[in-house]
C-alpha cells in the first residue's frame, strides 16, 4: 500500500535515464538525490503498521508524522487524529484516553510530553528519526558535561522544540549572522539586555549569556544547511580559541558530528544541478518543511527563477503557479513558463512522495503542450 500510493514509474524511468526526461520542447533535469529519505519512509511506514496492529483502538499522533500534506492527509482519511492544538497554541492531550495509541512523529516529542503520554499510560509508538535521536544523545552529553548546547535551528520548530528538552542549557541560533551576533557577544561583551531580546524565545530558561557561553557544545536541527552549520561551529571554536587560547579549548568547546546523510546528500545533489544551465527551478515539498526551503534557497542565491510549491495543484488553470517566495508569503504568478525551449530542474524535500513529484512533471509537460497549440 505505502509503494502503491507513493512512488512513481515515470520517476523511475527519469532516474534509468541519467535524471533527465524530454519531452516537446521541455526538458526536465531531476537532482541526482530528492525526496523520500530512509528516515521519512520508516516513519509512515511504522504508522501504517500502527494503523493495521490497532484496528480498533483509537490512533493519535502528535504533530505533522513530515512535512507533506498528502501523507498528513492519508492518515487522517486512516482516522489518525491529529493532537489539537487550544487557543495559546499548546496541544490539547487531555483528549488521549489510557486505551488509545500515540504516534510521535519522524521530528520526535520533547521530553515533557513524552513523560505526560507515558503517566497516562497509553500505547506509544516511536517515529522518531535515528539521525534526530543522534542529536539528542550529542545534547545529552553536553549536559553531562554541564556546557550550553548552541542548536543550529528554528526555536519553534517542532524537531528543535525536542531537541532543546533534552538540554539543560540552550541558545538556538537561526543563521550564521545570529552565530556571528553571540560570538562577538563571546569576545567582546555587549547589552546584555539586547542579546536576550533578540534571541527570545530562543533561550533555556534562566540563560545567563555572561557566564553560559564560557563552555558551549554545538547541535542542529537535522534539516537545516549542512555548510552553514559546519561554519558556525567552526566559528564558535574560534572565538572561544581567541577567548581562552588554542590549549584550553578542549575545556570550553564540544562538537559532534549531527549532520543527517540524507540532508546532506540531498543539497549536494542540488548544488551539482544548479551548474546545468537552467531556465528554472521548480522545488516541491510541504511550505513548512525545513530541508525544502533550504533547497529553494540554493537555486534562488544563484539567481535562477525558482518556485517552492507543495503539490501539482499549484499550477494552473493555465500558465499560472502558486508558490511560496523564500521567506515570503504565498503568491499567484501568471505566464511563469517561458515559451519555447526550456530546461526545468526539479528537486524535492525529504518528506515529498516520487509521486507528488511525477504529477508536477506532467503537469508542466501538459502547460507546455497547451501554450505550444495556442501559438500554432
Amino acid at each position: 500500500m505505502l509503494y502503491s500510493e507513493y512512488q512513481s514509474s515515470l520517476i523511475q524511468q527519469i532516474r534509468e535515464n541519467d535524471y533527465t526526461l524530454q519531452k516537446g520542447n521541455v526538458t526536465i533535469k531531476l537532482a541526482e538525490a530528492f525526496g523520500f529519505c530512509w528516515g521519512v519512509e520508516r516513519a509512515i511506514a511504522l504508522a501504517y503498521e500502527t494503523h493495521q496492529q490497532f484496528p480498533t483502538e483509537r490512533i493519535w499522533i502528535t504533530n505533522e508524522i513530515i512535512h507533506n500534506p498528502s501523507v498528513n492527509q492519508n492518515l487522517r482519511e486512516m482516522q489518525i487524529e491529529f493532537i489539537p492544538v487550544n487557543e495559546e497554541g499548546k496541544k490539547d492531550f487531555s483528549v488521549v484516553g489510557t486505551e488509545d495509541v500515540v504516534i510521535l512523529p519522524a521530528f520526535g516529542a520533547s521530553i515533557e510530553e513524552m513523560q505526560l503520554l507515558n503517566e497516562k499510560g497509553c500505547k506509544i509508538m516511536d517515529t522518531t528519526c535515528p539521525w534526530v535521536s543522534k542529536v539528542w544523545n550529542s545534547v545529552e552529553k553536553h549536559k553531562k558535561r554541564n556546557c550550553t548546547s548552541i542548536i543550529h535551528g528554528k526555536y519553534n520548530h517542532e524537531e528543535t522544540i525536542a531537541t532543546s528538552s533534552y538540554a539543560d542549557k540552550y541558545l538556538v541560533v537561526l543563521n550564521l549572522q545570529e552565530a556571528e551576533y553571540v560570538c562577538n557577544y563571546i569576545l567582546h561583551g555587549g547589552n546584555r539586555e539586547e542579546l536576550l531580546a533578540k534571541f527570545a524565545k530562543a533561550y533555556s530558561p534562566e540563560f545567563d549569556p555572561d557566564t553560559d557561553l564560557e563552555w558551549v557544545g554545538i547541535a542542529n536541527q537535522t534539516t537545516m544547511l549542512k555548510g552553514e552549520t559546519e561554519q558556525i561551529g567552526k566559528l564558535f571554536e574560534r572565538t572561544l580559541m581567541r577567548k581562552y587560547g588554542p590549549a584550553n579549548i578542549n575545556d570550553h568547546f564540544l562538537s559532534f558530528n549531527t549532520i543527517c546523510d540524507a540532508t546532506q546528500e540531498r543539497q549536494d545533489a542540488m548544488f551539482k544541478l544548479v551548474e546545468d544551465k537552467l531556465d528554472l527551478m521548480v522545488v516541491v515539498g510541504g511550505f513548512n518543511s525545513s530541508n525544502t526551503t533550504h533547497l529553494c534557497e540554493i537555486s534562488t542565491e544563484r539567481g535562477i527563477p525558482s518556485y517552492h510549491i507543495d503539490s501539482a495543484e499549484r499550477l494552473g488553470p493555465g500558465n499560472r503557479i502558486q508558490h511560496k517566495k523564500l521567506h515570503q508569503d504565498i503568491e499567484v504568478f501568471e505566464d511563469w513558463l517561458p515559451s519555447g525551449l526550456i530546461v526545468v530542474g526539479i528537486t524535492s524535500g525529504a518528506s515529498t512522495p516520487d509521486k507528488v513529484v511525477s504529477d508536477v512533471i506532467e503537469k508542466i509537460f501538459a502547460i507546455k503542450a497547451a501554450m505550444n497549440c495556442v501559438l500554432n
